[in-house]
């Protein structure tokens, strides 16, 4: 990537969770900054976790509950058994079901960037899926039904706790670490040229 940049004549910053497979310290690289965000504020900011995994896994359970429901019509033993091939291929299906809106709403839920009016018209999009998975857990011969958030989050995925972090400790941590680059003397460009692509 730096190479690319360096081709284009650009300057990038990428933004990394603070995971240990990011090992991104003594790379020499002169167009790509990295700034790894400090432990538990992801949650926070990314987009990924801001919305777009609940909607894929939204998109996902819909495939999923349909096919019960299709299975359950044909009295099959097992109604909820799924192979592998399939499931890819709903993953695949359901990443493709996501709108570019939703995507975009996401990133929006950051802060990282200015807000646009058009929430609604994303929300009533999320809001239809999730009626239609309602419909289809109704169909289903479940004797307690869960919740769309319970089947969306299920309690296994919610072990990770997140630390409160403030503004200020925020701060603290991106000027530590632009403290670190200096002394390395690894500066870049306080304002890269960002694309507008």
């Amino acid at each position: 990537m730096d190479q690319q940049m360096q081709d284009a004549n650009r300057k990038v910053l990428l933004l990394l969770d603070n995971v240990p497979s990011h090992v991104v310290r003594d790379l020499p690289l002169t167009n790509v900054q990295v700034f790894l965000f400090p432990a538990n504020t992801i949650s926070k900011i990314q987009p990924m976790d801001a919305g777009i995994i609940a909607a894929f896994k939204r998109q996902y359970r819909r495939f999923q509950l349909q096919d019960a429901i299709d299975r359950d019509e044909q009295q099959k033993a097992d109604i909820y058994k799924v192979d592998q091939l399939i499931a890819m291929k709903w993953a695949k299906a359901a990443w493709n079901d996501i709108s570019s809106k939703i995507i975009a709403n996401c990133f929006k839920h950051t802060c990282l960037f200015e807000r646009e009016t058009q929430k609604n018209e994303v929300g009533s999009e999320e809001q239809d899926i999730e009626n239609e998975l309602k419909d289809a857990i109704n169909q289903l011969p479940i004797s307690r039904p869960i919740s769309i958030h319970e089947l969306i989050n299920p309690e296994e995925e919610q072990q990770v706790a997140h630390e409160e972090i403030l503004d200020e400790d925020l701060i603290k941590l991106s000027s530590s670490q632009d403290q670190e680059e200096e002394e390395d003397g690894e500066v870049m460009d306080e304002n890269p040229p960002m694309s507008t692509k």
